[in-house]
């Protein structure tokens, strides 16, 4: 428990609101996210790196909502994007362009000129095929495009297989041993304008050694190529660095900015860096209610009304989450497994969790849901996107209203 979502007269409160106060208004299930809790995430990573030139750019897939953006840009934060929909999204939370970066393996040609006609600060290339696509567009529109190229380490994250995306056996970036090839390459085509390096190995990292091994080898690629007499402005390293799910040991942030310096320093270049979910992971929790309690010879099920749709994480990735009551009784606890009501086996948020006497009507905290909770949400099974409350001190507000079910069909006309 932190001081953002801590009990107050055994009532969960996120800061000084008490949980049961926004469900009466709200309705269930809805996220709730905390103002202290980003703004102190995001000026951790900025005072860390005070001592650099560096520009921290919010990894907007993490959590994607305007509101959540607008309070971040009036941090100072710039954003890492992967779609069009997401440049759209940083531009109408008010982030310059310059501090917008546009990532992805699968760019669209439409996406691109997108970005080039907003004059996004950086676009990261990872395949010769698009680096020739940009130019294309770019000559169309008579500008450079400020390019940085994704270099894939071959570095082992330690972190789960479908989050990994610096082994060579990933879809992600251009092989090192084949970068400086690509980098003369990208120097030939007329307006293509190569700026940096960019890299990103993976999502919830919990250890500093892969880090240490990636940002190494990419520093040294960075010499080389400065050393051939490219003109490079920046280092773009990513982001991906793990929080507290259950009883991971998190990286210190200070030692991994005294990490990043420690090798980037000699080069003299800027730094782009793009966390996510560090910054709104323990941000945010799901409340669900409790719509009954299912009970069978082997097993008892907590049945809620949040599924798998709202939090795709469990199902998707095997992920924990830890889930405690809204109030808190004491007394014997019983195990109970938390699912949803979603058409599918996977639909399940843990087993053998421990209660006081869960009941009908009874409401639970699913924790740390901050990151890659909304964000990944879907109309599965014709069920409604989830709303969304940011709460600051002891006011709170919606910041995505509940979708209407007459509002899915809306494209089907």
């Amino acid at each position: 428990m932190s001081t953002y979502f801590d009990y107050k007269n055994s009532t969960l409160n996120a800061e000084a609101v008490p949980v049961t106060d926004i469900a009466k208004k709200v309705g269930t299930p809805f996220y709730c996210y905390s103002t202290d809790r980003l703004e102190d995430n995001y000026l951790e990573f900025k005072q860390a790196f005070s001592d650099y030139p560096t520009t921290i750019c919010f990894a907007v897939k993490a959590n994607p909502n305007i509101h959540v953006l607008k309070l971040l840009a009036s941090f100072g934060s710039g954003a890492d994007t992967v779609s069009q929909g997401e440049i759209i999204r940083a531009l109408k939370a008010g982030i310059k362009p310059e501090k917008i970066v546009f990532s992805g393996v699968g760019k669209t040609k439409e996406e691109i000129k997108f970005a080039l006609e907003k004059n996004i600060g950086q676009i990261n290339a990872e395949s010769l095929e698009e680096l020739e696509i940009i130019n294309r567009i770019a000559e169309q529109l008579r500008k450079k495009a400020k390019v940085s190229l994704r270099i894939n380490p071959d570095i082992d994250a330690k972190t789960h297989e479908k989050i990994s995306t610096g082994k060579k056996s990933d879809k992600f970036g251009i092989p090192i041993d084949e970068a400086k090839k690509f980098y003369e390459t990208a120097s030939k085509l007329r307006y293509i304008k190569i700026e940096g390096v960019a890299i990103h190995i993976g999502s919830q990292i919990t250890e500093i050694e892969p880090y240490k091994a990636a940002f190494t080898k990419i520093a040294e690629l960075a010499t080389a190529l400065i050393k051939r007499g490219f003109e490079l402005k920046r280092l773009d390293l990513g982001g991906g660095v793990g929080i507290k799910y259950k009883n991971e040991e998190v990286i210190d942030i200070k030692a991994y900015a005294k990490t990043i310096i420690n090798i980037i320093k000699p080069l003299e270049l800027k730094l782009f860096l793009e966390p996510g979910r560090r910054i709104c992971g323990d941000a945010g929790i799901l409340v669900t209610e409790v719509q009954f309690i299912k009970k069978t010879s082997e097993r008892q099920f907590a049945v809620l009304d949040a599924g798998m749709n709202d939090l795709a994480r469990p199902a998707i990735y095997g992920a924990y989450h830890d889930i405690i009551p809204v109030k808190d009784r004491e007394g014997h606890k019983s195990s109970y497994d938390v699912v949803g009501p979603v058409c599918e086996s996977s639909d399940i948020f843990g087993r053998d969790r421990k209660f006081f006497n869960l009941k009908a009507g009874d409401l639970l905290a699913i924790m740390n849901a901050g990151a890659y909770g909304s964000s990944m949400g879907s109309n599965y099974n014709t069920r409604p996107l989830t709303p969304e409350v940011l709460v600051d001190g002891k006011k709170f507000k919606v910041i995505r209203r509940k979708q209407k079910i007459s509002e899915i069909f809306e494209l089907e006309r």
